[in-house]
């Protein structure tokens, strides 16, 4: 059945992209209608039951230096510090040799530990490996300033370039590379990299980690709903977009799978990237899609497992260098508060473990934290694998200048979405920045 009613902006997707966008045109009085195909919001960033367990769509981190986000909670009424609790520090877990490194990430709220970080692990992170990563820093960020000249590199070329110790590439890089964004330092682009961290450089003293205290639908997406739906907007969930409709060149609305269509104005299309090619399927062989449609995509996988005891004394973001145990926390402290214990890991090499079932993945695991010093046997009461394949845009080496614009060049089409180009990159930070983007261009139009 056609819609009866026309809006001024259909928004596809109820992720933060989506909801950043929604909110931006709903609260300047414009007719919304958000299309939502899962019957919850939050998109990358929710939190569901998956056969009776509570999971998240990950293993997600709220970074201290965000300045879209915090505004966008501020104007819904939440306040970040009331939805995270606080890192000051990251561990570092050294394989085969049951010891860790502390490194502090809180310049400002933990000073010590910060200067701690820098001065001690010396037994693991010599003096040499830390000065061998001063040139490596120093001249990424004054390159990553000046041009996109950066994404000719990956990360571990640009640190051979820059004569970076093996020490300091596994200790320092690796987390901060594939422990963040699952993509290994010999693909991951030194654009990326250091476009990560940019913004941290005149906002150092906001540097700090957070962990959600709840489900993120819960806590942080339901909120933003709720600001959207006082201010004019409607929602539709369980109602996946199926393709837009066009008149002549233009986008008049969209079809959903379930046989209704749905007209306005303008249509954002502010899924993740696989599902807008998909969506615009039909437009593909226009020239203004191309860098949508060329622009590849990468896989990430988290398992998520509830304990019968906490696997670590703290929740703090911990890295496992030298295995595929990427990054991991004891959730059981922060998000999974009613769980005796809850771990979350993201695993490397997601686009191998995206295809296998937890229970193939669980002996890895178990065999692999063992190597970490982190015990698992006889300990995990159920499972649950989490893959988003080809969910998100590729952060491999020549790749940032692909990303598309949110203005389409066609009437009535515009896209959001962290793929999209903004200064951020796959990042919560990222998709809000998107969203305020396509609502200002819904507003031009």
């Amino acid at each position: 059945m056609a819609s009866k009613e026309t809006y001024d902006t259909i928004v596809v997707g109820a992720g933060l992209a989506g909801l950043s966008c929604a909110h931006e045109l709903s609260k300047k009085g414009k007719k919304v209608l958000v299309l939502e195909a899962h019957p919850y919001a939050g998109g990358r960033t929710s939190s569901f039951a998956d056969k009776g367990m509570k999971v998240e769509s990950g293993l997600h981190r709220y970074i201290g230096y965000y300045t879209a986000l915090p505004k966008l909670l501020k104007e819904c009424g939440l306040e970040i510090g009331d939805i995270v609790t606080w890192e000051e520090k990251v561990d570092v877990l050294v394989k085969d040799k049951n010891k860790k490194m502390v490194l502090g990430v809180a310049p400002f709220f933990g000073l010590k530990k910060a200067i701690r970080g820098v001065l001690e692990n010396e037994d693991t992170l010599s003096w040499k490996d830390k000065l061998s990563l001063v040139p490596f820093f120093t001249c990424g960020f004054a390159n990553y300033a000046v041009s996109f000249g950066l994404d000719d590199y990956s990360v571990a070329e640009y640190a051979n370039k820059h004569n970076v110790t093996e020490n300091a590439k596994r200790f320092v890089l690796e987390p901060l590379s594939s422990g963040i964004f699952f993509m290994p330092p010999e693909n991951y682009s030194a654009y990326a990299f250091f476009g990560l961290f940019a913004p941290a450089i005149p906002k150092f003293y906001k540097m700090r980690i957070g962990a959600f205290l709840g489900g993120m639908t819960e806590t942080m997406a339901n909120p933003i709903v709720n600001k959207i739906r006082d201010e004019g907007g409607k929602f539709c969930f369980g109602e996946p977009v199926k393709e837009v409709i066009e008149e002549k060149t233009k986008v008049v609305g969209v079809k959903t799978k379930n046989g209704n269509e749905y007209f306005a104005q303008n249509t954002v299309i502010a899924t993740a990237l696989p599902a807008a090619k998909e969506i615009l399927y039909s437009i593909k062989d226009r020239i203004e899609m191309n860098k949508l449609f060329n622009l590849p995509c990468m896989s990430s996988c988290t398992v998520q497992l509830e304990l019968k005891k906490p696997a670590l004394k703290k929740d703090v973001t911990t890295f496992g260098p030298g295995t595929d145990m990427v990054s991991f926390a004891e959730q059981s402290h922060s998000t999974f508060r009613t769980s005796k214990g809850r771990l979350s890991v993201i695993l490397g090499n997601p686009a191998e473990y995206a295809k296998m079932k937890a229970e193939e993945i669980l002996p890895i695991i178990i065999k692999q934290m063992k190597s970490l010093g982190v015990g698992l046997e006889g300990n995990i009461i159920d499972a649950r694998k989490v893959a988003e394949e080809n969910e998100f845009y590729s952060l491999d080496k020549g790749n940032q200048l692909k990303r598309p614009r949110q203005d389409t060049g066609i009437e009535g089409l515009i896209l959001a979405g962290d793929y999209t180009r903004t200064p951020s990159f796959a990042t919560m930070e990222g998709a809000v920045i998107s969203g305020k983007k396509a609502a200002k261009v819904s507003l031009k139009m």
